[in-house]
Parts: C-alpha cells; structure tokens; sequence
C-alpha cells in the first residue's frame, strides 16, 4: 500500500471515465481492431473504474468484467452504483470471499441498482481472498484465478462477439 496508496489517492471512478477518451481515440484509428463495443476489464478499484467508463460511454461498451471490485456503491457522486442507470454493457463480478472492499450490504446496493436499472450482470463469488488473480500478490490462488481467466474469456467471447 506504500506504492499504491498515493496512486490510488490521485485518481477517480469519473477521472478514469474521462480518460478513457484518449483509449477510446487510439482504438478508433486503428485498423487492426474492431469497431466498437468493446470489453474491460478492472480489477480491485479497476473494477469500478471499468464500469464508470461503459457508464459515461455505454454506445462504446458491450461487456464489463469486475475481478475482486471494491467500494461498487458508496455514497460518492462517482460510485459504480451510481452508472447503472446509464449501462448498456453486460457485468460480469468475479468477487472474492468475505472480501471488506465489498460487504453484503454494499453488494446488495450494487447489484439492486443493477436489477433496478435491468442491467444484465452475474455475480460469482471465489473461495478466494482480495487479490487472488495477482500472481505478484501473497494471497494468489492460481487454481481461482485460472477459473478467472476462463470465465472472463467465456463471458468476453459471448457478449463480443454477438456484435461482429
């Protein structure tokens, strides 16, 4: 946290969906890839930052996977929670257990936002802690996190592709 605290203090849900602009414009002028929707994916506050982007940009996003997202309904004005309204890209939550970013009380604000504006989204739960797709991380588990990988890959290859 002595690395991260500082680069996590000096960003926003609503500054990485501003940012994403500047992605958005280099993907658009390339002719090697695909038009949009596209897919993101973010992990621990990434998570919600992805899903700020396909908020502000829903024409642009297809699919949004979540890994470990904390703090998904706060009561900042830029909480993910708050984005659902605006979503047209498909979740996926790839959560871990007894994860403290994420209590019960604020899934169920999450993901009744989610059901209150009809966004499509699945919710799994790991048996795993915070972090656990990070191979740099003490708490990896590598056999969750290759069930990570396949599930975001399943879920990409499905929402993605229904718009080629």
């Amino acid at each position: 946290m002595q690395v991260l605290g500082p680069m996590m203090a000096s960003t926003s849900n609503a500054k990485a969906a501003q940012d994403i602009v500047s992605f958005l414009k280099c993907l658009d002028a390339r002719g090697d890839v695909r038009p949009s929707p596209f897919g993101a994916v973010g992990f621990c506050m990434g998570g919600g930052m992805a899903i700020a982007a396909a908020g502000t940009w829903p024409n642009r996003f297809a699919a949004v996977a979540s890994f470990q997202g904390g703090n998904l309904a706060t009561d900042a004005t830029d909480s993910p929670h708050r984005y659902a309204p605006k979503l047209r890209a498909e979740l996926y939550l790839a959560l871990a257990e007894g994860d403290n970013s994420y209590p019960p009380a604020m899934a169920e604000r999450f993901e009744g936002a989610l059901r209150s504006a009809q966004v499509s989204y699945r919710s799994d739960v790991y048996p795993a802690a915070h972090g656990w797709m990070k191979p740099d991380f003490p708490v990896y588990d590598p056999d969750a996190a290759e069930r990570g990988w396949h599930e975001m890959l399943l879920f990409f290859d499905r929402t993605l592709h229904t718009h080629d």
